[in-house]
């Protein structure tokens, strides 16, 4: 078995913030660990939403990619990351003493630690479930204080075992994200309104992605028409409303 599939999972954004901590910047840090800036972004934004408290702490600055440190949290977790690895190392050594190698087994471990390509999920914690004839509506409540509801089938609800008080995931992906401003006081049918300011755009000669950071810090990822970004003078800084269908959010749960 090849030594880099004996790191833990998450190690590529460990590295990221250690190189946060050590240059002071993202782009720094981008060019330390050898991915791009909007990668390294994108990563940021994803530790971010997946811990209770921000890891990170940043300030955009234009080319020079702005001053970003990482929190008390975030240094506690490089490491713990780093001591468990080291355990994780020695186990494994242990492990092959006793049952030879392990290669294989290790391998289908890995590979079932599945990744997905929605760009929108969001640990949080189921505070209402209502079971209707056919489907089942789960109100998730996320660690930043936003809401999000969810509709999905009643058999689904059933397999992943929903209750108010149970540790879930919200999943749905960028292009499943309506944009708008002013809508705060707009009669729609989407579900979901969830209000913030844009922390970042990306402009491409299709489509345009949008980050948006929530009051509670969790950011969130549209994918619109560039026609649709320019229409709507999204810049960073603006204030800005995102629609998602219920139907489009997407329930996990840890196994």
């Amino acid at each position: 078995m090849r030594r880099a599939d004996r790191t833990p999972v998450g190690g590529n954004r460990i590295d990221l913030l250690e190189a946060i901590d050590r240059c002071g910047s993202i782009s720094g840090a981008a060019r330390a660990v050898g991915i791009s800036y909007k990668t390294a972004w994108d990563a940021m934004d994803a530790m971010n939403n997946a811990s209770e408290k921000p890891l990170v702490l940043r300030a955009a600055g234009g080319v020079g990619g702005g001053g970003t440190i990482l929190t008390e949290d975030g240094k506690e977790t490089v490491r713990l990351y780093r001591a468990l690895q080291g355990e994780h190392q020695r186990f494994l050594g242990r492990l092959e003493g006793r049952l030879g190698d392990v290669g294989r087994l290790y391998s289908l471990l890995r590979r079932v630690t599945m990744r997905v390509s929605a760009r929108n999920v969001f640990p949080g914690m189921v505070k209402e479930v209502r079971k209707g004839a056919v489907s089942t509506e789960v109100t998730l409540g996320l660690f930043g204080g936003e809401t999000l509801c969810s509709v999905i089938t009643n058999e689904s609800a059933g397999v992943l075992g929903l209750k108010p008080g149970l540790e879930a995931y919200a999943l749905f992906k960028a292009s499943a994200v309506i944009l708008g401003k002013d809508l705060h006081n707009a009669k729609v049918s989407a579900r979901n309104l969830l209000c913030g300011t844009v922390s970042r755009v990306v402009h491409g000669p299709v489509n345009a992605e949008v980050s948006v950071s929530l009051e509670g810090g969790t950011v969130l990822t549209a994918i619109v028409t560039e026609e649709s970004a320019k229409s709507l003078g999204l810049a960073s800084g603006d204030p800005v409303c995102a629609l998602v269908k219920a139907s489009s959010v997407i329930l996990g749960v840890d196994a």
